[in-house]
């Protein structure tokens, strides 16, 4: 084989491998990993910009660990959902046939171990929030527990673990590691009830353009319960809840955040928010997937904004 050919093989296969990680996902991962480092060094006062190198490499460790543990959740959710993937997302790689069972299967094993075994050797906490996110993972897709069968328990599973566990385990974990008190103050309070209601937001949302595979093996949404229009106003509205939640909390002052800058960022992007949503089509697949990947970029641009309220607090 010559090495043109091998070179396109190895591209093909890392595009593919991108794929089947879910980048989205992947994205705010990386982010709330590196956000609450931040949060961390500036409420606990330690050296920001210029941190010890041992806290840099627990930033490294942890952000590994964290994405080894993304990409087990999302790949077994992938294989044990091969046949609805080729109804809802045929260009995910089990389901297009890029990727054989086997091959997600090592992918799946080899990154759920390297998840634990990463995270016990740098610290309690760190260990704690990938274990029970991965438990939580693996009872949402894998038979005969399967929770995803039911909008509530799936529900509960996605919101509990990118909104409580991520944010006051990697808050603890870098707590640990820069050797400040374990306790968790109330602006990083603020942080994790935003994320869990945003992401309880991007729950339901995120079965409205899945509709007819979801129907067709009898998984239980709220969108098929309540139909498109009412799970997308209902996730507008969790979303207003967040960002006005935000405002009050710079309006009271209560946590150790900037409030001007609390208050002024949130009611630009409220607005932002509404105006953006009024455009989508609930008829149009594509229309959905956009606002759905809109919401997605703002669940990112929280873990910018609050801990530059943080530094600037």
């Amino acid at each position: 084989m010559s090495q043109v050919s091998q070179t396109g093989l190895q591209s093909n296969w890392l595009y593919a491998f991108w794929k089947f990680s879910r980048p989205h996902t992947i994205y705010g991962t990386s982010l709330s990993v590196l956000g609450l480092y931040v949060v961390a060094i500036a409420l606990t006062n330690s050296n920001f910009p210029f941190p010890n190198s041992y806290s840099l490499l627990s930033l490294i460790g942890a952000w590994i660990a964290c994405l080894s543990g993304n990409i087990y959740i999302v790949g077994l959710n992938q294989l044990q959902d091969v046949e609805i993937d080729k109804i809802n997302k045929p260009h995910l790689p089990v389901a297009s046939g890029e990727f054989t069972q086997r091959t997600g299967e090592f992918i799946v094993i080899t990154t759920g171990v390297l998840a634990l075994s990463l995270s016990w050797f740098l610290g309690p906490f760190l260990f704690a929030m990938v274990g029970i996110s991965l438990a939580i993972g693996t009872a949402y897709s894998l038979p005969p527990i399967r929770l995803k069968r039911f909008p509530f328990w799936a529900a509960i599973c996605i919101f509990s673990v990118r909104g409580a566990i991520v944010n006051l385990g990697l808050f603890l974990h870098f707590s640990w590691v820069l050797q400040a008190q374990q306790s968790i103050p109330p602006a990083v309070w603020t942080l994790t009830w935003f994320i869990l209601v945003f992401t309880i937001a991007i729950a339901i949302f995120k079965d409205i353009p899945d509709m007819e595979g979801d129907r067709q093996y009898n998984i239980t949404t709220f969108t098929i319960k309540l139909g498109k229009e009412n799970v997308f106003n209902l996730s507008r509205w969790l979303l207003t809840a967040c960002y006005v939640g935000m405002i009050l909390v710079g309006l009271l002052g209560f946590a150790k955040v900037n409030s001007v800058f609390v208050v002024a960022v949130h009611s630009l992007i409220l607005a932002f928010m509404w105006w953006r949503t009024q455009e989508t089509d609930l008829q149009d697949k594509g229309s959905i997937t956009k606002a759905y990947k809109f919401i997605w970029k703002l669940f990112y641009l929280e873990y910018l904004i609050f801990p530059i309220s943080c530094l600037l607090g």
